[in-house]
């Protein structure tokens, strides 16, 4: 007890650099349990992309490129599904509900995706959330359009605009349907899901926009076709890009999809969108393992901060040493001495890093999940924290015997004389 009265005494001496040494300690603590929370937190808000949706079904290629780009809306179909197919998927008898995607257009660089209204109903994501409209409906007119919150919040639109939308999914789009312009219905409430990122129209709207299209090219002079025209006509589509299944039982998750995979009418290709998320992070693990070393580089910085400045301060402190070797203090007191102060500033680093992460946390949690989808959560630090709250400890410790080692072999050569 009287060592650490004197280690806390002597750190009250210094308070400004303890105090320094401590706050760095704190940031790399803080930064390091940041990285590691966030890095959690994105692992399951990334599977959770999407949820409650068994089976994702696309045109057979590969499990990464179907989730691409039927969940993330990043690349291209290698083919579609005819429509007669979905028909019969959707009528299976393990099949609860089927919703179909048609991909192809764009609009400024963010997808359009064609579908129906019971996207809005069964499409859920996180942890089992149900889509929300922030403003207006679901569409019920063939030129109707609902905007994702990204979407409407950099493009500055608002209920009963109109827009045109491009053929094509690049950036720039050398053709684009200005003769059929759509309105903004609806504004869904902001996921932090590529569903922000989207524009969302009706089966018979996509049909609508290349009912006049013949070979990749639109029909010119008598062949066009209005946007009145169009009403008039029976906008069945024929093919689709992909298609979500929600099963009436879990138990028949693998048989369906054996099935689908096995479909005789075209080759299908049916994934699970958990194993398949899995599969991407996986591909994505480097990034993630850098970004830890990284944080932990950090730490280390911090720890060899500590080092120096209760190293640098040796010479300066050997009449303090001489001193508490004259009251009767053993050399190996001297250097239990430098051990508690080094323990003493990676504790308080810690608790002051612990409680910047839940300030940080805490004033930032709302914006966080609105924007990026990522739910952070106040609660306690998981074993897997608290195992690097230790090691960071006993690094403090294993780096406190580098100056106690030194302050040892000082005070046996001293003895009682005073160095100034």
């Amino acid at each position: 007890m009287h060592l650490i009265r004197i280690a806390l005494a002597s750190l009250g001496n210094r308070r400004f650099t303890a105090f320094l040494t401590v706050f760095a300690i704190a940031l790399s603590v803080c930064l390091l349990l940041a990285v590691e929370r966030v890095r959690t937190e994105a692992r399951a808000s990334f599977a959770s992309t999407i949820s409650g949706t068994d089976l994702i079904v696309g045109a057979r290629s590969g499990s990464v490129n179907l989730l691409l780009y039927s969940v993330f809306r990043i690349g291209d179909a290698t083919n579609n599904i005819r429509w007669d197919s979905f028909e019969k998927l959707a009528e299976h008898p393990q099949v609860k509900w089927a919703i179909p995607i048609s991909l192809g257009d764009s609009h400024r660089g963010y997808r359009v995706m064609g579908t129906d209204t019971g996207y809005f109903e069964h499409y859920h994501y996180g942890r089992g959330q149900s889509l929300a409209l922030a403003e207006g409906k679901p569409f019920d007119d063939l030129f109707d359009v609902v905007l994702g919150a990204e979407v409407a919040e950099a493009l500055h639109y608002k209920l009963g605009d109109h827009i045109v939308l491009a053929h094509g999914t690049g950036t720039i789009s050398l053709v684009n349907h200005a003769d059929k312009p759509f309105v903004v219905t609806g504004i869904l409430a902001r996921t932090g899901t590529p569903v922000d990122r989207t524009l969302h129209i009706s089966l018979e709207g996509m049909e609508a926009l290349h009912v006049d299209w013949k070979n990749g090219a639109p029909a010119r002079g008598a062949g066009k076709v209005s946007a009145e025209q169009a009403r008039e006509m029976h906008l069945q589509p024929t093919a689709i890009t992909a298609m979500l299944l929600g099963l009436k039982s879990k138990v028949a998750t693998f048989a369906v999809q054996r099935e689908v995979n096995e479909y005789r009418g075209e080759p299908l290709l049916a994934i699970l969108p958990g194993v398949a998320l899995q599969e991407l992070w996986s591909l994505m693990g480097t990034a993630e393992k850098a970004l830890f070393v990284v944080s932990l580089f950090v730490v280390i910085t911090g720890l060899i901060g500590m080092l120096t400045a209760i190293l640098t301060s040796l010479n300066e402190r050997r009449r303090e040493m001489a001193i508490l070797r004259s009251v009767g203090a053993r050399p190996w007191h001297i250097a239990s001495l430098l051990i508690l102060e080094a323990f003493a500033m990676a504790v308080a680093g810690a608790v002051v890093g612990v409680g910047l992460l839940y300030l940080g946390i805490a004033a930032s949690q709302g914006y966080v999940q609105s924007s990026y989808g990522l739910y952070l959560p106040l609660n306690w630090p998981t074993a897997y924290e608290w195992t690097l709250l230790g090691a960071i400890l006993g690094a403090a410790l294993l780096m406190g015997c580098v100056p106690a080692w030194r302050a040892y072999r000082q005070s046996l050569a001293d003895g009682l004389s005073i160095r100034l």
